[in-house]
C-alpha cells in the first residue's frame, strides 16, 4: 500500500472537500506520529468538516513540554474553529495533559499512550500483567526506529549500552495499524537487532477510529 504522506511538524492541514462555507468547523490537535493514520480515517469517513495540525512527535522524548505545547496550539487556532480536540493520551505527562486540556475545555484521548488506544484500552489493560517485558512498535515507531530509539539512546555509537537498556525486556510487539509486508519486515529487524522475540499484532486504529468518530459526529 502507499503510505499517506506525514504533515510538516507543526502544521494545520486542510482536508480536499471542506465544509460549504470553505471553513472546517473543528481542529484536531494530534502528535505527529498519528498524521497518516487521522489522515486515513478523515478520507475514508469523508469528515470533510475536521481539520488536522501536528505536534512534533519528537516532544514524547520530553513528555513533560507536551501540554504547554498542547496548550500554545489550543490558544492559537481557537478564533478559527467551533471546536478542538487534541488527539493525544496521556503519553508520559502524568496526568498534566489531561488536567491542562480541562482547563481549557478541550476534550483528549482516553489512555496512557498510543500503544494502549491502538490495541484498545480495555484488552491492553487485561494483557497488562503477562506483557510488563514487552516493548511496543507501532507503524510509526517501526519507520522511525533509528530516528526515535536506536540514535537517541546512542545505540549506533555504543551498542555496548543494549543490555542496560533492553536486558529487562522479552519480546518486540509490533502492533500493526496496516497489513504492510516492507512494514512487518522492518520490525522484526528491529527485534533482531534488540534481542527480542518478535510478535506482530494486528490492531488496526483501535480506540483511535470510534474517539474521532464520536468528535466528527457531534460537531
Amino acid at each position: 500500500m502507499t503510505d499517506t504522506p506525514a504533515p510538516p511538524d507543526d502544521a494545520t492541514l486542510t482536508v480536499s472537500g471542506m465544509a460549504a462555507d470553505g471553513r472546517a468547523s473543528t481542529l484536531l490537535i494530534a502528535c505527529g506520529a498519528l498524521a497518516r493514520e487521522i489522515l486515513a480515517l478523515i478520507r475514508a469517513n469523508g469528515w470533510t468538516h475536521l481539520d488536522l495540525m501536528c505536534l512534533p512527535a519528537i516532544l514524547h522524548n520530553r513528555p513533560d513540554r507536551i501540554p504547554d505545547a498542547v496548550a500554545e496550539a489550543v490558544a492559537r487556532h481557537r478564533p478559527n474553529y467551533d471546536a478542538i480536540h487534541v488527539v493525544y493520551a496521556d503519553c508520559g505527562t502524568g496526568g498534566l495533559l489531561a488536567r491542562r486540556c480541562a482547563e481549557l475545555g478541550v476534550s483528549m484521548l482516553e489512555g496512557p499512550h498510543c500503544y494502549s488506544f491502538f490495541e484498545g484500552n480495555e484488552t491492553f489493560l487485561a494483557r497488562a500483567g503477562d506483557e510488563f517485558t514487552a516493548f511496543y512498535l507501532t507503524d510509526f515507531l517501526v519507520r522511525q526506529f533509528d530516528a526515535f530509539v536506536w540514535k537517541p539512546l546512542g545505540l549506533d555509537r555504543h551498542p555496548e549500552l543494549l543490555p542496560t537498556y533492553f536486558g529487562h525486556y522479552e519480546t518486540l510487539v509490533y502492533q500493526a495499524q496496516t497489513d504492510d509486508p516492507a512494514l512487518d519486515a522492518r520490525a522484526q529487524d528491529c527485534a533482531a537487532r534488540l534481542g527480542l522475540r518478535y510478535e506482530r499484532r494486528f490492531t488496526g486504529y483501535g480506540d483511535l477510529q470510534p474517539a474521532i468518530a464520536a468528535w466528527a459526529a457531534s460537531a
